[in-house]
């Protein structure tokens, strides 16, 4: 009897060892959340539409990141490098925008006259200084949208 017993029960974990969920990858560090790639209005080249296009990256580690050599990019190589003195603290969010401004604690500026972004289809990458690939983003543009949440 006792040995029935303890072989159903390993029949029964047997079972279960299946049915575990799969195991989640790490977050990147600095992970890309949003990409604007249509600005709203005609495509004029007006810097604020070109600072209606934009890219937004989060700090998922609850450490404070220098940015300083961290790189957007995207598929046509269009590089946007971050310079020193940017740090992203813990959790928080910067937004990369296209066109001219003041960069701050929360958005930079690429200082472009052109866009970046493809109204159809684009990917975005981020690099670390070391030039490692730490997040992607790709989309290809629906009618109902002109932007992506990644």
């Amino acid at each position: 009897m006792r040995l029935a017993s303890t072989l159903a029960a390993l029949v029964a974990a047997a079972a279960t060892l299946g049915t575990a969920p799969p195991a989640q990858a790490a977050a990147p560090a600095l992970q890309i959340v949003k990409i604007y790639y249509d600005s709203p209005g005609a495509d004029r080249r007006s810097n604020s539409s070109l600072n209606a296009e934009y890219v937004t990256l989060l700090n998922t580690t609850r450490k404070a990141i220098v940015l300083e050599g961290w790189s957007v990019r995207d598929k046509t190589g269009y590089t946007y490098e971050f310079g020193p003195d940017v740090v992203l603290g813990a959790k928080k969010r910067i937004t990369v925008r296209t066109g001219q401004g003041d960069d701050g604690t929360s958005s930079v500026f690429w200082n472009r006259r052109q866009y970046v972004w493809n109204n159809d289809q684009d990917t975005a990458y981020v690099r670390n200084p070391g030039g490692k690939l730490v997040d992607s983003c790709s989309y290809k543009a629906r009618s109902t949208s002109a932007y992506v949440n990644c």
